[in-house]
């Protein structure tokens, strides 16, 4: 936005345009808050509300994992859930997202809800799931809970040869005037923020290649340090200066629209009613211009069609045992207390297997030596920024060697970390562990404190 001077000076042939400004502002009533967020009617099936149907779906779905006996506490955990869901009025949420499972079941595509939707007894009875939260002892409210003031978010896997399949039936069925991705807005970091003002400046190849190599490609601040002493003249050169002051006023700008990674906002009326629309690059897809943020502060729920290469090769090893063993596996019945292969992520022979592959976790291993399927669940947390900077994976691996002997503060701690051995293992969002990240590479030498995060134990999720 231009200064105020400036306006005059650039409309000073039209001084009423400037007075017309004002009056036009002053008569505009529109605001945000007044947009009403309606969830689509057609997940419901014979006349049932979107409450009704959820109750139906679930009880059903219990029925077929436990008989008609369901044993009383997974009948307690389906009534407190569904009371806290008519409460937050998240039915049609949670049959949207059923809905999208249903046809990708119903077409062999496999698919698999992540995430802390595990902890959901509805989401394991309406198949999103395949983890039975009883079995490890889940709490609903690392799910969703009123104290935080979030929407529920469910993440879903799908094959990633066959996730279009799902993304065009969701398109189909609600139509792409209804159905939308939510956009990404990329920023301008520094690197890229010095090469396009550096460019514009008219900074030889050399100079800007030089600029940009010498700050972080997430260091947003950029102080005399960052500027370059050999061959810029000490740092004094005015024209430098002047490039570094609009890179440091660039940095942080949106630079694109991308595409979500799957996010989908449906709405029961027209989308564009609710927010810009436009014509994906993609052959058949529409975007929304507007990122998950935006839709958050907005009260816009959507639901997450995610990609991930492993469950195609899941897929494809099912099929080959079943065509040369005769076995029906899937992702609920496959075994877990195979010594052999917890004996093969000990020695860190793990490239290939979905979220114990990277440097980091086969680094762990072989000190971790999982030997049980909770092992697992402490290895994935471990592996975190948060535990790395909290100074929280060596006092755990001494206790787990019986190096160090295992202590609680209280009874009531005791009952929530005894199986991290008293040691509080801790991750944030996606996005905190994003920012995280960034901030460990810059702040090392620095050495400026770790962020706050929020503690959880392992597989039980209190926030302390």
């Amino acid at each position: 936005m231009k200064p105020i001077p400036e306006m005059l000076r650039l409309f000073r042939q039209y001084p009423s345009a400037i007075a017309a400004t004002q009056i036009i502002a002053d008569a505009c009533r529109f605001s945000l808050d007044s947009l009403q967020y309606v969830y689509p009617e057609e997940i419901t099936s014979e006349g049932r509300t979107p409450l009704e149907e959820l109750k139906f779906l679930a009880w059903r779905g219990a029925r077929q994992i436990y008989g008609d006996q369901i044993p009383e506490k997974i009948s307690a955990n389906i009534r407190h859930e569904l009371t806290f869901i008519e409460q937050m009025n998240y039915p049609a949420y949670f049959l949207t997202v059923y809905d999208t499972v249903r046809y990708a079941r119903e077409h062999g595509i496999l698919c698999q809800g992540r995430g802390s939707a595990a902890n959901s007894t509805i989401c394991y009875c309406l198949g999103i799931t395949s983890v039975d939260p009883t079995k490890f002892d889940l709490l609903f409210e690392r799910f969703i809970s009123a104290a935080r003031n979030e929407p529920p978010d469910i993440d879903v896997d799908f094959e990633h040869e066959r996730r279009e399949e799902v993304i065009q039936y969701i398109y189909q069925k609600y139509g792409r005037d209804r159905a939308g991705i939510v956009a990404t807005v990329t920023q301008v970091h520094a690197k890229g923020a010095i090469r396009d003002v550096g460019k514009a400046m008219g900074l030889s190849v050399d100079a800007v290649d030089r600029l940009s190599a010498s700050v972080h490609e997430y260091d947003e601040q950029l102080g005399s340090d960052a500027i370059p002493k050999e061959g810029f003249g000490e740092g004094q050169d005015a024209h430098l200066k002047k490039v570094l002051e609009l890179t440091a006023q660039y940095i942080g700008f949106p630079r694109q629209l991308g595409q979500h990674t799957g996010g989908f906002v449906i709405t029961r009326g027209q989308l564009s009613d609710l927010c810009p629309i436009l014509n994906a690059r993609m052959e058949d897809r529409t975007n929304i211009e507007w990122n998950k943020d935006d839709i958050d502060v907005l009260g816009f729920l959507k639901i997450d069609i995610l990609a991930l290469g492993m469950l195609s090769a899941i897929r494809k090893a099912f099929d080959l045992a079943k065509l040369h063993y005769g076995l029906d596996l899937t992702l609920a019945n496959i075994p877990q207390d195979d010594d052999a292969i917890y004996e093969m992520c000990s020695h860190a022979d793990t490239i290939g297997v979905f979220q114990i592959e990277s440097r980091a976790q086969q680094s762990m291993l072989p000190r971790l030596r999982p030997k049980i399927f909770y092992d697992l669940v402490i290895e994935v947390a471990i592996v975190r920024p948060g535990p790395i900077q909290g100074d929280m994976v060596h006092p755990y691996l001494r206790r787990r060697n019986g190096l160090e002997k295992v202590e609680y503060p209280s009874k009531e701690l005791k009952d929530i970390l005894f199986r991290t051995l008293g040691v509080p293992l801790f991750r944030g969002t996606g996005h905190e562990d994003r920012h995280r990240r960034r901030r460990l590479h810059t702040s090392r030498s620095r050495r400026t404190p770790p962020e706050h995060g929020h503690l959880q134990s392992a597989g039980h999720g209190v926030r302390l």
